[in-house]
C-alpha cells in the first residue's frame, strides 16, 4: 500500500474500488467518506446541551442543522434511485441524530457501490445535496467554536480518508493543530 501522505496528486487506493468502477461514482463515494470524516469531527465529543445551542435569532440550532444534513442524504439517495423525495425531519436527540446522519451516508454509499443505476447526473448529486451537507458541517463547526468547544484544525490533505469508510470508525487525525 502506498504512503497516505504521498504528495502525488494521482495517488489512489484501488483496494477500495471495484475494477471497472465508474470514476465519477468513485469520486462521489470518496466525497461521502470525506463528509463522514470531517462531519465526524464536528459532531462527536460535543458538550452537553450543544444540540440546542442558540447562536442568535433566526439561526438554526446544531440539532436542527444535523437533522437537515440527514434529510439531505436521504434526499440524495432518493434522487439517485429516480424517486426524488424530500422530508423535513424533526431533530432527534443528538446521539440518535448522529447515528441517523451516518446511516444515511452509508445507505447512499452502499447504493453507489452497487450495480444499481444512478438515475441522476453524479455532478448534480454533488452540487446539490452533498455540497449543501458540507456547508452545514461547517456551520456545526462554527457553532462549536461559538459554544466554546471548537473542533481542532487539521491538515485534511494528509488525513486517512478512505472511500467506503462512512461510519463512526474513522482514522485518527495525522496532523491536528
Amino acid at each position: 500500500m502506498s504512503d497516505p501522505t504521498d504528495s502525488n496528486p494521482t495517488h489512489s487506493n484501488p483496494a477500495h474500488s471495484k475494477p471497472g468502477a465508474d470514476p465519477k461514482r468513485e469520486l462521489l463515494r470518496h466525497t461521502l467518506a470525506t463528509v463522514a470524516y470531517r462531519g465526524g469531527k464536528a459532531v462527536h465529543n460535543v458538550p452537553e446541551g450543544f444540540a440546542e445551542f442558540h447562536a442568535g435569532e433566526g439561526v438554526r440550532t446544531p440539532g436542527q442543522i444535523l437533522a437537515h444534513v440527514g434529510d439531505l442524504f436521504d434526499w440524495a439517495l432518493s434522487i439517485a434511485m429516480g424517486q426524488q423525495k424530500w422530508q423535513d425531519s424533526k431533530p432527534l436527540p443528538w446521539k440518535q441524530e448522529v447515528a441517523r446522519f451516518l446511516a444515511a451516508l452509508k445507505k447512499l454509499d452502499d447504493y453507489l457501490v452497487s450495480s444499481e443505476p444512478v438515475l441522476a447526473p453524479i455532478e448534480k448529486l454533488f452540487q446539490g445535496p452533498v455540497a449543501d451537507a458540507l456547508t452545514h458541517i461547517g456551520q456545526i463547526s462554527i457553532l462549536r467554536r461559538l459554544a466554546s468547544a471548537p473542533v481542532k484544525g487539521e491538515n485534511y490533505y494528509v488525513a486517512e480518508i478512505q472511500t467506503g469508510r462512512v461510519g463512526a470508525d474513522q482514522a485518527k487525525p495525522k496532523r491536528e493543530f
